[in-house]
């Protein structure tokens, strides 16, 4: 396992919000990889500060997998904010992995609400 604490807080989404992420992977194959940079460029982009990314390799964990009933890797878990959330794949689809994850860009929230 590996934890990693986004730094800087260039962009917040809610103060005091803290993000926890888990993506379950299968070694360091190519797909998990450009999960796990998809990831952390998303994280940094929208949630600077706020977050904590949890790398789980089911190679060496597997039964960690049981706890979040993965079937499919690389799967992302959003563990925190509650309620927890899913997505499967490499997390290409930018747009895709903000909508599953129920995350707004800064000021979004104020354009709608204006």
């Amino acid at each position: 396992m590996t934890r990693l604490r986004g730094s800087g807080a260039v962009r917040q989404l809610e103060p005091l919000e803290r993000w926890r992420l888990r993506l379950y992977v299968a070694g360091q194959t190519p797909k998990c990889l450009v999960a796990f940079s998809n990831l952390k460029r998303i994280c940094e982009e929208y949630l600077t500060g706020q977050y904590d990314i949890e790398v789980v390799d089911l190679l060496q964990t597997p039964a960690l997998a049981r706890g979040d009933q993965i079937l499919a890797i690389p799967t992302l878990v959003r563990k925190l904010p509650e309620p927890v959330r899913k997505i499967i794949g490499d997390l290409s689809n930018t747009e895709r992995v903000l909508v599953g994850l129920d995350i707004r860009p800064v000021g979004r929230k104020q354009r709608e609400g204006a």
